[in-house]
């Protein structure tokens, strides 16, 4: 069966400890619409601690879903490195398709200074990973330093990763589109 799976990025600690779930902000709950519309199972499970992450509990939520050749996965922000890495550690798996949305693999060492002992971005990106995955990248060059500088190593190592580039979407939250829509992720995902 078709399916869509969403990972968020990585939210501020008020937000969570005050309620707001990172799975139901800025256009995740209109993309998951639109594909229920459309007869498509999407899922967008909350990460534990997501404000803190810890790898291996991320990789827990992921381990529970079922991805098979029929899976589509996009990741936002946090959610994109994650992916990179999960798909890079799970070279068994074969999704249809993975979008990483303004991917970001902390250059900055953010997490680091949350955490000395966080190693979730400790991995090596598999050089075969979007040979294996048909696998998107779409960010805004008016987006962080960060974020720009995480698509340039991420487009290094995967050079055959098809960019998407806009110029006016900064890092695709409700604030930088102006709106909780999102029709150009909606289009690559529904594109075959």
């Amino acid at each position: 069966m078709k399916q869509v799976i969403l990972i968020h990025g990585l939210p501020d600690k008020e937000e969570v400890l005050n309620g707001i779930l990172s799975s139901a902000a800025h256009w995740f709950p209109w993309i998951q619409q639109q594909l229920t519309q459309q007869g498509i199972l999407s899922q967008a499970p909350e990460m534990p601690r997501s404000y803190d992450p810890v790898y291996v509990e991320h990789e827990q939520v992921l381990n529970q879903m079922e991805i098979s050749d029929e899976t589509i996965l996009a990741g936002h922000s946090c959610g994109g490195g994650f992916l990179l890495r999960y798909l890079s550690e799970h070279s068994e798996l074969s999704p249809k398709k993975v979008i990483l949305v303004a991917p970001w693999l902390d250059p900055e060492g953010y997490l680091k200074g949350l955490n000395p002992d966080s190693d979730y971005f400790d991995f090596t990106i598999d050089p075969t990973l979007s040979e294996r995955i048909e696998l998107h990248c779409m960010y805004s060059t008016d987006d962080e330093q960060n974020i720009l500088d995480s698509v340039d190593r991420i487009q290094k190592e995967l050079p055959n990763i098809i960019m998407h580039v806009f110029s006016d979407k900064g890092h695709f939250t409700e604030p930088d589109l102006g709106t909780k829509e999102f029709p150009e992720l909606l289009e690559l995902i529904l594109k075959s």
